[in-house]
């Protein structure tokens, strides 16, 4: 097969491959529940009624698409950039330590006060900690995969430290802080629309949801409408044309992981202030390595992110409920259309594009010769 027939149209590689690979795993995943003895059909049903049936399900399913926005923006950046940031979950568990020292710390400020402080304090721990294997990367060429997962250990040997010796209450045995004070927590979207008169099912939806969006229009714009957005992209598609064209490489490599470990902090505001409100160990619960698959079905682009991260979100939330309504199945098996979503999205992108090529190269051969 040509290399040609390959090539697909924007909508083509935008709509149509996520949806196949998409598909595919949800075949696989049905031949499991059928070796489960389970109804494939009728546990699709109970996994979309528990995300999407009730206002208290689609408020889960959006506050877990909410974490997952946050860290498939936060890989995205960092891939047009042609780095392979596996260290967003380490970068988010040491922006938690920001949120935490503004919620704790300054609780004697207003609330929007706190908040803004907590958006600036996740930020700059989760850009800090991107800094060393983004200056390693750059200065020294260590392996950029390498070292971000190492420090993904790190981070987690470091936070146990923290909370066992320093953060916890005096007389406490659990590893975590104390909660933090009312007015020192995200707003609740229920109590934002209670503000109006306006009533919202239960759930941990907050303000940080809004943000998500923020966030994803924010980098909409930096990577297709601004001048760094153009130098990322170019020296993901072709370093030695960066190089060429006078580009500050090492430059554009850190700051491209920094603006990624950012991103991927902002991850604490919502799990951490939203709603632990407080403080825990091992928050971040593998958010971090699922934005890898939403950046890779939304093929790193804000729009196909939200909707990746809502796919995500209902996975989550629906599997919850199968596991409840179904014995034989646990939250494994969520994990496991997740890797299979990943596996189909990432490692095996290229198994159907060839024939997806091949037809659209066919029908555009048709369509040419009858136009002839």
């Amino acid at each position: 097969m040509s290399a040609r027939a390959a090539e697909l149209p924007w909508w083509a590689d935008a709509l149509v491959m996520p949806v196949l690979n998409l598909a595919l795993a949800f075949l696989v995943s049905g031949g499991v529940l059928l070796a489960l003895g389970e109804d494939p059909i009728e546990c699709v049903q109970i996994m979309f009624n528990g995300a999407f049936s009730s206002g208290s399900g689609i408020g889960y399913t959006l506050f877990y698409a909410t974490n997952f926005i946050f860290t498939g923006l936060a890989f995205a950046v960092a891939f047009h950039a042609g780095l392979f940031n596996i260290g967003v979950e380490g970068q988010a568990y040491i922006a938690g330590l920001g949120v935490a020292l503004a919620s704790l710390y300054f609780e004697f400020l207003p609330a929007p006060v706190i908040i803004l402080l907590a958006i600036v304090f996740s930020a700059a721990f989760g850009a800090a900690w991107a800094f060393i294997p983004a200056y390693l990367q750059a200065k020294r060429g260590s392996h950029l995969v390498i070292t971000t997962i190492m420090f993904n250990f790190i981070a987690t040997a470091l936070m146990a430290f923290l909370l066992v010796n320093f953060l916890k209450p005096d007389g406490d045995m659990a590893p975590e802080t104390r909660t933090f004070a009312e007015h020192a927590r995200m707003p609740l979207l229920q109590d934002v629309f209670g503000w109006f008169g306006l009533t919202m099912a239960q759930s941990p939806l907050n303000l940080s949801f809004v943000w998500a969006l923020i966030c994803a229009a924010a980098v909409s714009l930096l990577v297709w409408r601004t001048r760094l957005g153009y130098e990322l992209r170019t020296l993901g598609a072709s370093p030695d044309a960066a190089v060429y064209a006078g580009m500050p490489v090492t430059r554009l490599t850190v700051i491209a992981l920094m603006i990624s470990g950012a991103l991927g902090g902002f991850l604490a505001l919502n799990e951490v202030m939203g709603s632990q409100n407080r403080l825990t160990l091992e928050f971040s619960g593998g958010y971090g390595f699922v934005g890898i698959a939403v950046a890779l079905m939304g093929r790193s682009r804000s729009i196909g992110i939200i909707l990746a991260a809502i796919l995500f979100g209902a996975l989550y939330q629906g599997g919850a409920e199968l596991a409840f309504d179904k014995p034989n199945i646990t939250r494994d098996m969520v994990v496991l259309v997740q890797g299979l979503v990943i596996l189909m999205a990432g490692a095996l992108e290229h198994m159907l594009r060839p024939t997806v090529g091949r037809l659209f190269a066919g029908c555009s051969t048709t369509a040419t010769a009858q136009e002839a």
